[in-house]
């Protein structure tokens, strides 16, 4: 019996058009203008994301507290991602957990702010793939007949975890 999770990844900046990646965005920027100062030189501040990194490696926890402000909308989903489809139709992708990570950003300029947010299905039985398709199980520790789902090969779903 073969074993994935499956990832989903979206990316949200200025040009996101759906309601909740615009709120998203929003406080995603807004904690990052103040979790930012805990890594800012006050000689020498840097205005980017990717600049701050450069100058202090301890800013890569950014990523994690930005992601708070993330949290309670993720929450709001109830593990279930609602942008990715099954083969029926069925706006249904299971997850687990996310995360998020910070493409980059610019204290002086909310247009420049880009987060990834991927997010992570259950461990799932990877029964076959068949024309492009993903064919899984939520189910996986049955010994005979599977409810299955059926995911299409698309950018952004990948398999992120496999065991044989």
């Amino acid at each position: 019996m073969t074993k994935i999770r499956l990832a989903y990844r979206i990316v949200i900046d200025t040009a996101s058009t759906f309601a909740w990646d615009k709120y998203v965005f929003e406080d995603t920027y807004k904690e990052y203008l103040m979790q930012q100062q805990l890594f800012a030189s006050k000689e020498n501040p840097k205005t980017t994301f990717r600049e701050l990194l450069n100058e202090n490696e301890k800013a890569n926890q950014l990523h994690f507290l930005v992601s708070m402000a993330a949290n309670g909308y993720v929450e709001q989903l109830k593990g279930n991602f609602h942008r990715v489809t099954d083969v029926l139709g069925n706006h249904f992708f299971p997850f687990t957990n996310f995360q998020l990570d910070i493409i980059n950003t610019d204290i002086t300029d909310s247009s420049k702010h880009k987060i990834g947010i991927t997010f992570y299905s259950p461990m799932l039985v990877l029964v076959d793939i068949i024309n492009n398709h993903y064919l899984v199980s939520t189910e996986t520790e049955k010994e005979t007949g599977f409810q299955t789902l059926e995911f299409a090969m698309q950018p952004n779903l990948a398999i992120c975890y496999y065991e044989k």
